[in-house]
């Protein structure tokens, strides 16, 4: 006679119970030869060992009834009733059936054994007393021997589940470096798996990470509804106790009121967990109210999970400003690029703040750190659940745009930009003025696709703050500007050494006033720069790469200081000939306050007569900083000096702002002038340019004279004064001083026979 079991309902383990138990069957068997069957069950009424080949439901019924029947009912006053303990007589399809309950120490049931024989008349309970003493010592082992295999399977299962524990909290054995916010949708899933919780949630809300996952068999929107109602109850309780808090027990009153679950909740912590760090967020999980109460191992496990939470959040975010790390951004972006279809088009952001160092030399390091911290809040208040955001260095920011067509993108950006803008600080009752440039390019498929997006995102903020900063650009492969800035850097080197070098030369270029002949001596001062051989750079090549990288100030610095100096030795004799010199002054000088009182100074200690220096501002300069433009003007008005509003006609804002601007002329941009001749247009532009000026009571400058035509045609215009090659191209300005000061006729001729011929 053989074990049989159905090898359908067994595994591995249920084979090594089956051969383990086999010795006992067969002591059975030869202590009871007559049994016609011999079945082993464990407490829970499962088959583990059977001899004979027969399994009646008749008996199966039996030992359902008897597992279900509780223990308690056997015993009086807690002793075990030995009628119980030794067996019970049953008939069974016309046999008999000896059931015999296996018991612990403590009385529990650890299994049941049931031998069926042939029913003979005269069977009575002294049978079934000596059946028992027979098989005594064989069912008191029996029983010891599924106690030893109970413990060890409750050892098995427990030490799987630290297994499960401890795979739960290491992952995969990546290391926390290579992990972003995203894991924490897989985390969350497998802690609540592992703790077999219906429901759990992150919340880390100035991190605008909401998420929470739920069981197969629970619905999400059960989920979002039970966090609706306690996720701001439960953040304010960790808050308050900056411990875990367990609610084993359902809350009577309140808005957590009578819900269906035990809720475990951890802090999420800022740096160390000590009772002084800052609790970032929470991390909950909630379990059926029926069911047993969170153990201490549950709630350990739990506090791990947070831990791991926050130590992701310290690597994956940056601290000021609570966006991602440049590494966390490009894991993110990596992931979205590795799953999106060929058809989906994603964009990269670049951010820079503008003139950050200028904060920081005049207020202090604390007040540029708190501007980035402020810029960093513009953009996470704005972050979309798609849109991904970094701090990449000290005033730097990029954003990942998936599945974003250009003008999307742009839109965004400007958006960022406007609000950017509406920064409202102050320190010491001054406000400080923040903005920031932002550049926006495509992810191509190429071999390093964010890499080569975000150097085409940064190369168009850059051509954003060249083209006046607080803007958005779009990269275009197209783009002359981005060309030029390559050419712009390797001048940088070049112009700092020509400053230090005093490698710069000024050039005046005569200024004719039409219709008449008065002889006054006026020139605009243009700069030129020169190589360490002596040739010559035009301002067109290193101005543009000044302006670019912030040298234009020091340049305008260098022509204040030559030009007084040089002037000012022969300043009566000039005086006598009628000269006037004009100083352009860049746009990064206008809006410099510190240039503004340099200029004073320069102006006070040198003590000139103002009729001998004039001003120029170019209209582009005056406009896109109009408050600091109109205090220069003013300044220098009220010293006598007069100003010039350069390239007039070129902003589509010309006649607005001319009326907050106190200049003395205007100097109508050179496009117009050229083409004077020939585009009824442009003459109708210069003509409203001139009544305005004589309704202002304003002088008017023509540029770009370069033909007689066009000369005739602006005096017929009424244009004041004019300037360009066809009158006089610039000449060194000492040969042009030498000239006025030591051959007076030969100036008069610069001027006099180009009139005598028009």
């Amino acid at each position: 006679m053989q074990a049989y079991m159905d090898s359908a309902t067994i595994d591995a383990a249920s084979e090594s119970v089956l051969t383990s138990l086999d010795p006992y069957g067969q002591l059975l068997k030869m202590l009871f030869p007559r049994a016609l069957n011999i079945v082993i069950y464990d407490r829970n009424g499962t088959l583990l060992w059977n001899a004979g080949g027969c399994e009646s439901e008749s008996l199966q019924q039996l030992i359902e009834d008897e597992v279900a029947n509780n223990l308690m009912s056997h015993t009086e006053a807690g002793l075990v009733n030995e009628r119980y303990r030794q067996g019970m007589l049953h008939g069974i399809d016309g046999d008999h059936a000896y059931v015999f309950p296996l018991l612990d120490a403590t009385y529990h049931l650890t299994g049941m054994v049931v031998i069926t024989c042939a029913e003979r008349t005269g069977q009575n309970g002294r049978a079934q007393d000596s059946t028992y003493a027979l098989l005594r010592p064989a069912l008191e082992v029996l029983s010891r021997e599924l106690i030893n295999q109970s413990s060890m399977e409750l050892l098995q299962r427990d030490l799987q589940a630290r297994d499960g524990d401890l795979a739960l909290i290491m992952g995969d054995g990546s290391s926390a470096e290579q992990h972003s916010a995203d894991d924490f949708n897989s985390l969350l899933q497998d802690c609540i798996d592992h703790l077999e919780c219906p429901l759990g949630a992150v919340l880390i809300p100035d991190k605008n990470i909401a998420i929470y996952r739920t069981a197969e068999d629970v619905s999400p929107g059960t989920g979002a509804e039970v966090l609706n109602r306690t996720h701001r109850h439960l953040l304010a309780l960790v808050q308050v106790q900056r411990h875990t808090v367990v609610l084993n027990k359902s809350i009577a009153s309140g808005p957590m009121a009578n819900l269906p679950y035990k809720i475990l909740v951890c802090p999420i912590h800022y740096g160390s967990h000590n009772s002084t760090s800052t609790v970032a967020g929470i991390l909950a999980v909630f379990k059926d109210a029926d069911h047993e109460d969170f153990t201490l191992r549950e709630i350990r496990i739990v506090e791990l999970v947070a831990r791991r939470i926050s130590q992701i959040l310290q690597i994956s975010y940056d601290t000021s400003t609570g966006l991602l790390t440049r590494p966390a951004l490009e894991k993110r972006a990596t992931t979205v690029l590795a799953e999106s279809q060929r058809n989906q088009t994603h964009h990269m952001v670049y951010i820079d703040i503008d003139r950050l160092h200028v904060l920081n030399e005049t207020f202090g390091m604390h007040i540029g750190d708190e501007v980035i911290t402020r810029v960093g809040e513009v953009i996470r208040s704005a972050l979309k659940p798609s849109t991904a955001a970094a701090r990449i260095s000290g005033d730097r920011f990029a954003l990942f745009l998936p599945n974003s067509s250009v003008e999307v993108a742009k839109q965004y950006a400007e958006q960022l930009c406007a609000a950017v803008s509406r920064i409202e600080y102050r320190v010491d009752d001054k406000q400080v003025e923040a903005s920031a440039s932002f550049g926006v390019a495509p992810v191509q498929a190429t071999e390093h696709p964010l890499s080569h997006a975000l150097a085409s995102a940064e190369a168009a903020c850059k051509a954003a703050k060249d083209r006046g900063r607080g803007r958005v650009e779009v990269y275009q492969d197209a783009d002359h500007s981005i060309v030029r800035r390559v050419e712009d850097v390797s001048l940088i080197g070049a112009i700092r050494e020509a400053l230090e070098q005093d490698r710069f030369r000024m050039d005046a270029q005569p200024i004719v006033e039409l219709g008449t002949n008065t002889g006054k001596q006026h020139f605009e001062l243009l700069i030129r720069m020169l190589t360490p051989s002596g040739e010559l750079i035009p301002p067109t090549k290193f101005l543009t790469a000044a302006e670019r990288y912030q040298l234009a100030p020091a340049i305008d610095r260098w022509v204040i200081n030559y030009v007084l100096e040089l002037i000012s030795a022969a300043a009566p004799r000039l005086l006598s000939v009628g000269a006037r010199f004009a100083i352009n002054i860049s746009g990064q000088s206008v809006g410099d306050d510190e240039f503004r009182a340099y200029l004073e100074d320069r102006l006070r200690t040198y003590a000139l007569s103002p009729s001998l220096l004039s001003f120029e501002v170019t209209e582009t300069a005056a406009v896109s900083n109009i408050v600091r433009a109109e205090t220069l003007i003013r300044r220098l008005r009220k010293l006598g000096h007069e100003v010039a509003l350069d390239d007039f006609g070129r902003g589509l804002s010309s006649l607005t702002y001319l009326k907050s601007l106190p200049v003395n002329c205007v100097k109508i941009d050179g496009e117009l002038i050229r083409d004077v001749t020939h585009n009824p247009r442009s003459q109708a532009m210069v003509s409203a340019v001139v009544q305005l000026a004589r309704a202002m009571k304003l002088a008017t400058t023509a540029e770009c004279i370069e033909s007689k035509e066009i000369y005739q045609a602006i005096a017929d215009l009424g244009v004041d004064y004019a300037q360009g090659f066809a009158i006089g191209r610039p000449r060194p300005l000492e040969l042009t001083l030498n000239e006025l000061l030591g051959v007076t006729a030969a100036t008069r001729r610069i001027f006099g026979n180009y009139l005598q011929a028009g």
